[in-house]
């Protein structure tokens, strides 16, 4: 079949698994170019579902609801790593599925993605696999002070401890249940970055610029975009790993690599998420393609074109603490009016009914001529919400 013949038209409709605020802006994205949208979640309230032209309300494994899904569309997706690999899978048999099931099996398990970065000849951090007592008896003394952090099902700093002893090694291995974990040197870290590619059922590949990064117990709290905020050596490095970690795995879709930068300059590959990322959400009003768009055309086969920046830009991470005010008696909403008098604020909140401290509730992109205007800003924003200045 010729590659014109393989691409999905607007008019079609594509579905996602998972109805998180990622699958929403999917859902966005894809309704915007046309295309008809299926979400497949269990919760009735879920972002995604709540604003698709199908919701279908079952779990991930559910053989009845992944047949409709497969029914209803041409393509399918996925906006988080933790949906089963076998659900991509079964979904393949019948249609396109973007990224394939052995990919999110190996973003899903720390040691399976360690081993593809090695492969890859990528830089790692100094680490080891602790899947048994023995294993745990044989870790060198070099590994610590580190990070324990469980192989699966970890993700926004949970399922992690920190260990300075062989002593501190063992009881953190016992408190996390004696399941399989990997265990990472620590290492003297400046910032951290990541990187967002693109990869189509071809080969073509493109990215978006290098990000900046900023967290705060574990969670991304703030992401600054714009030339110059690396040095150009980072930059090349980790656009050429990123693309490395892609082709190795012949991965069709988003894929975002997130590194450590350490305070001699070099670069260690962190971890990878086989979707859009929270760092890219700037590219929805800074760039001429988003990472949401890249998604859609990398599911249907449209051509992938290399996004442009267009503005400097930072994006800060809303979570639900700003609706907990120190002081306040109860449940506040945000000043929203204040933030959105702000030149360049834009404004994303993701539908979720409950504020809660630590969920995702939103984010807020600040684009302007230059780097100074949008940092001025969004220190602006980040006083009038109640979010540290960085």
């Amino acid at each position: 079949m010729s590659a014109a013949r393989d691409v999905i038209l607007p008019g079609a409709t594509l579905g996602v698994l998972g109805g998180g605020q990622l699958g929403r802006m999917f859902v966005h994205a894809a309704q915007a170019l046309g295309y008809g949208t299926a979400v497949l979640d269990a919760d009735a309230q879920s972002p995604a579902g709540c604003i698709s032209h199908h919701h279908i309300r079952t779990g991930y494994e559910d053989a009845g609801g992944l047949s409709e899904l497969a029914r209803r569309c041409a393509a399918v997706t996925t906006e988080f790593e933790n949906v089963p690999a076998g659900a991509l899978d079964t979904l393949a048999a019948s249609l396109p599925v973007s990224p394939a099931g052995r990919c999110v099996a190996i973003a899903q398990d720390r040691a399976a993605e360690k081993a593809h970065f090695v492969r890859c000849g990528v830089p790692v951090a100094p680490h080891a696999v602790i899947e048994t007592p023995e294993q745990l008896a044989a870790v060198s003394a070099d590994l610590l002070p580190g990070i324990l952090k469980t192989a699966r099902l970890g993700y926004d700093g949970k399922g992690q401890a920190r260990v300075q002893t062989a002593a501190e090694l063992a009881a953190a291995w016992d408190a996390l249940g004696r399941v399989p974990c990997v265990l990472e040197k620590m290492l003297p870290l400046a910032h951290e970055c990541s990187v967002i590619v693109a990869r189509g059922r071809d080969g073509a590949i493109v990215h978006l610029p290098v990000q900046r990064n900023l967290h705060r117990d574990g969670i991304l709290a703030v992401t600054e975009v714009y030339e110059g905020n690396l040095p150009p050596a980072q930059v090349r490095q980790a656009l050429t790993a990123a693309q490395s970690v892609a082709q190795g795995l012949d991965y069709v879709g988003v894929l975002c690599v997130e590194f450590f930068v350490l305070q001699d300059g070099s670069l260690v590959v962190n971890e990878m998420a086989p979707r859009p990322h929270n760092s890219g959400h700037y590219s929805q009003n800074a760039c001429d393609v988003s990472q949401f768009e890249l998604q859609v055309r990398c599911m249907t086969g449209l051509p992938l074109v290399p996004p442009r920046q267009h503005s400097a830009a930072i994006m800060l991470n809303l979570l639900g603490d700003l609706w907990f005010p120190p002081g306040a008696a109860d449940q506040t909403t945000p000043a929203w009016d204040k933030v959105l008098a702000l030149p360049g604020a834009h404004l994303h909140l993701y539908g979720k009914t409950q504020a809660k401290p630590g969920r995702k509730m939103g984010h807020l992109n600040i684009t302007a001529a230059t780097p100074e205007a949008a940092r001025a800003t969004a220190l602006q924003a980040a006083a009038i919400l109640g979010i540290e200045a960085f």
